[in-house]
């Protein structure tokens, strides 16, 4: 598909039950269902309320099927001195991969930023990484991620 096979559009709040659907998706392949517990009510809130804490891409097919998304945020680097963006999940639908979906989210983020475009992957996702790796990035040699949770 070229991308006049494709249409990319920030996602509204009428999108809110597809967003979700393709959250529990994304949790599904991750192997990790037990850990998406948000609901429709927190993304209307976090996502399309009078402060977002994130944002999301819709990439469609020309025949209007939902072929994935992407959710980010802002990020700023120090360093850099410049913000970037911070992807936190990128999903295409399997019936939908191999087709440029995925790397046409990840261009246009990409093209919104002068700062670095970062992400994580699962170790074990080797799909994943290999089409990481075929964009040109790399994984960041000696940091750890970590997290801190309530509860």
């Amino acid at each position: 598909m070229t991308t006049l096979d494709r249409s990319i559009r920030d996602a509204t709040i009428d999108d809110v039950d597809e967003i979700l659907t393709l959250i529990g998706e994304l949790a599904d392949y991750e192997h990790l269902r037990h850990e998406a517990v948000a609901t429709t009510d927190q993304l209307r809130e976090h996502l399309f309320g009078p402060d977002p804490a994130a944002h999301v891409l819709i990439v469609e097919t020309l025949s209007g099927a939902v072929a994935g998304f992407a959710l980010w945020f802002r990020t700023f680097s120090t360093f850099v001195g410049v913000p970037g963006i911070w992807l936190e999940d990128l999903f295409v639908r399997p019936e939908h991969r191999g087709h440029g979906h995925g790397r046409a989210l990840i261009e246009r983020l990409r093209a919104m930023t002068d700062g670095r475009v970062e992400w994580a992957v699962l170790d074990w996702n080797e799909p994943s990484i290999a089409f990481y790796r075929g964009l040109g990035a790399r994984p960041i040699e000696g940091w750890t991620r970590y997290r801190w949770t309530l509860g």
